[in-house]
């Protein structure tokens, strides 16, 4: 797998602007995706237009349009040329799996101990059963956080994708709906920890790096050091959003 160049010196242009575009459309994405999810917008309906959107939101076209972009990437809605976008007859099975919403630091720290009991083993598995639609789904992913990491930015959605991609390549429906009944509260903890990556580019480089460390040894078969380097890369998430200070969860 050819691996992306990420230069460790290069500034991002204008980075303030590029980090406030980028969370505005994280800020679109999700309020979207959970009207979806929650039935407001059902399969088949037709989402209002981007200028509708754009005024409900009080942000810029543009901002809807790459919100709208990442659904579409991601199979939720299409885009019908000249009819506007559409969410998709089928959408993300039901797992029937729910948990109760993140409402405190704890919660948050739960849910990477979670996450680390089901993941690490996960990728395990991915490394021993993936098959080439799923290389390309990871790799894909990979791809988009490297060009996220290239202009200085974390992107959460890309993010999750990839941790679902590495469920998924295992070929168990059980790790493949933990994630998604997890997909709001793992959304929760990936901004906090994506704030706290906006200091030196070493940071985010060095997390992309741990991506790749988990891509390389899942396509290359390495099923024990994709483990490890799934579990070294949620521990460091953790220990980088809490500064290692670890709660203590008796209490």
């Amino acid at each position: 797998m050819q691996e992306p160049d990420l230069p460790v010196t290069a500034a991002a242009p204008q980075p303030g602007r590029k980090g406030r575009q980028t969370s505005l459309v994280d800020r679109v994405y999700d309020q979207l995706l959970n009207r979806i999810r929650k039935g407001e917008y059902p399969p088949e309906s037709k989402l209002p237009p981007e200028n509708d959107l754009a005024a409900m939101f009080d942000v810029s076209r543009p901002i809807v349009r790459a919100a709208l972009g990442r659904l579409r990437d991601e199979g939720t809605v299409n885009s019908r040329q000249g009819a506007g976008s559409f969410v998709k007859a089928q959408l993300q099975p039901v797992t029937g799996l729910g948990y109760a919403p993140v409402e405190t630091i704890a919660d948050i720290q739960r849910c990477y101990e979670f996450r680390l009991t089901i993941e690490p083993a996960a990728a395990y598995y991915a490394a021993l059963r993936r098959d080439q639609k799923a290389i390309e789904t990871i790799t894909r992913a990979l791809g988009q956080l490297g060009d996220a990491t290239r202009v200085h930015l974390h992107r959460s959605d890309v993010d999750f994708a990839f941790h679902k991609a590495v469920a998924d390549a295992a070929n168990n429906h059980y790790y493949s709906s933990s994630m998604e009944a997890l997909r709001e509260h793992v959304a929760v903890g990936m901004h906090l920890h994506g704030l706290s990556l906006m200091g030196p580019k070493e940071k985010l480089n060095s997390v992309f790096e741990e991506h790749r460390r988990i891509c390389n040894a899942i396509v290359e078969g390495r099923a024990e050091d994709a483990r490890d380097a799934m579990r070294i890369h949620l521990e460091g998430s953790r220990d980088r959003l809490f500064e290692g200070r670890i709660l203590d969860l008796s209490l």
